[in-house]
């Protein structure tokens, strides 16, 4: 007997009628998220920028330039792995970029400082990637003497890292979660480059990356807006890996608003949200800022599903400038320009995300729509995920203009008819784990036989 239970979402319904909007909160998720304290990210932040400069080209010395500053986040690490009982290990795993004739004059040694949290399911291969580059820059980015503190770009993003290997390494996961500082970026996404091919190569199951660059200022430069009450979360639409099968199956069901990364963002909204208050996570839909990148994108080019955590407002003066007063403007990279408080707030929603995918069963498999027959209703179908035990499923539902999901129905079967025309929606299936983790939602593909 199938079970159908129409739930309460946490966006407007499809109908004229309001609903009232119920958060349920995971109990364990919610303490961790609780547990993230903006005087620490500052402490990491202030630490960060005290190196004078991270350019990935800097002299080694003791207390300056970037190998001084991986041996930090390393030492954070290492300093994490007796609570985690075993599960934790760190490392700098170092590689060779031969010279670009651009941003890399010479063969040069370069580094990644990576903690991996090992998943306690032997049966669960999954690997979740959070990432953030520790390079920094001044107006010239070849410039690797002068002082580039980088306390926003990316201090952020590193610091909100290392407060989550704090608090999620005591922690148990089903799968395995890789905190990932990576270095290049500023020089061409080297480190990025090389992490994906890594992956690429070595045959991770790599579901989902969250890469968080520049996560920490609220005021906007030149407009004055001030506002920490919205992040941005970028990701690509077609994409960058497609094949031609791929291509033609996209181009056959419209399905362009509907790739892995952009059911990454809605979930990422979805839970960011419901655990984090005052925040509102802005999907925007390009894979990064106009004509602009970041450590993400090798990993799209790979073929992972990946995204980036950014921002609302851009701050211009404290980015790629030199540290200098002139005209009565403070220019520089400075942790005075940072937002604490808002940068706890982008690292809660990192959390909250990261703790319920890993908890999560994996995704349904074969997710198809019959498309047989014409018909005002619709019909899904789904087999079980590979890894985890589904209690059951949700069979997602939205208007062909909407950016969210607006009903979510709910069955313990492998099959569902909606009498909603696949004309005029989009449907996606989603796995719900015993303890109501949900999987990142799967977008159907025909079935024509």
């Amino acid at each position: 007997m199938r079970k159908i239970l129409l739930l309460l979402t946490l966006i407007a319904s499809l109908d004229c009628f309001s609903q009232t909007t119920i958060i349920q909160r995971d109990p364990e998720i919610e303490k961790m998220v609780k547990e993230i304290k903006a005087e620490n990210l500052e402490q990491y932040v202030r630490k960060l920028a005290e190196f004078g400069t991270r350019h990935t080209l800097s002299d080694q010395q003791v207390n300056r330039g970037i190998l001084a500053s991986q041996n930090y986040v390393l030492a954070h690490f290492k300093s994490m792995e007796s609570k985690s009982t075993g599960r934790l290990s760190s490392e700098i795993d170092f590689f060779t970029i031969p010279a670009d004739n651009r941003r890399i004059p010479t063969d040069s040694k370069l580094g990644n400082v990576i903690a991996t949290l090992k998943g306690t399911d032997p049966n669960d291969d999954r690997v979740f990637l959070i990432m953030a580059h520790i390079d920094s820059r001044a107006l010239d980015v070849m410039n690797n003497k002068i002082d580039a503190p980088g306390a926003n770009d990316d201090g952020s993003g590193v610091a909100a890292i290392m407060e989550l290997a704090s608090i999620m390494s005591s922690r148990s996961f089903p799968a395995t979660i890789k905190f990932a500082v990576v270095s290049g970026e500023e020089q061409g996404l080297k480190g990025a480059e090389y992490l994906a091919k890594k992956a690429k190569e070595e045959n991770w199951n790599l579901v989902a990356v969250l890469n968080n660059d520049m996560i920490g200022n609220s005021r906007s430069s030149e407009t004055e807006i001030a506002d920490n009450t919205r992040i941005r979360i970028f990701s690509e639409g077609v994409p960058m890996a497609e094949s031609e099968q791929m291509a033609a199956i996209r181009r056959y069901t419209n399905g362009e608003n509907d790739s892995k990364s952009r059911q990454l963002a809605r979930f990422i909204k979805e839970i960011g949200e419901k655990y984090v208050d005052q925040l509102e996570v802005k999907l925007v839909y390009r894979n990064d800022r106009f004509l602009r990148g970041g450590d993400h994108t090798p990993f799209a080019r790979e073929g992972f599903t990946a995204i980036r955590v950014c921002e609302m407002n851009e701050n211009y003066y404290a980015q790629h400038e030199d540290v200098r007063l002139e005209d009565g403007i403070q220019y520089g990279d400075l942790p005075e320009f940072m937002d604490f408080e808002y940068m706890r707030k982008a690292t809660g929603i990192n959390l909250a995300v990261l703790a319920n995918l890993a908890t999560a069963p994996s995704e349904p498999l074969m997710v198809g729509i019959d498309v047989r027959k014409l018909s005002n209703t619709s019909t899904l179908r789904w087999d079980a995920p590979k890894t985890g035990k589904a209690r059951g499923y949700y069979v997602l539902l939205r208007e062909t203009d909407a950016s969210m999901w607006q009903k979510k129905f709910y069955t313990e079967d492998l099959t569902m008819t909606i009498p909603y025309s696949k004309d005029n929606y989009f449907f996606a299936v989603q796995a719900v784990g015993e303890n109501g983790h949900e999987s990142l939602a799967v977008f159907p593909q025909p079935i024509t036989r």
